[in-house]
């Protein structure tokens, strides 16, 4: 361990993306990440409202 461990700034474990973020600061390798990041969240907010699709569905041909 360095002397020097302390002055560096260290990452959150699971940061949280803010949308208006500003993205100045962050690193290349940064913005990758966090287009992953957005793209699996897009997913899943996409499977969630298909599930929903499907049990509206479901729920209106019992009740028409």
């Amino acid at each position: 361990m360095s002397l020097f461990d302390d002055d560096v700034p260290k990452k959150p474990e699971s940061a949280k993306i803010t949308v208006g973020e500003d993205l100045a600061r962050l690193s290349e390798e940064e913005l990758s990440e966090r287009i992953s990041a957005l793209n699996e969240e897009i997913n899943r907010t996409q499977r969630e409202l298909e599930q929903r699709g499907t049990i509206r569905d479901a729920a209106n041909s019992i009740f028409q």
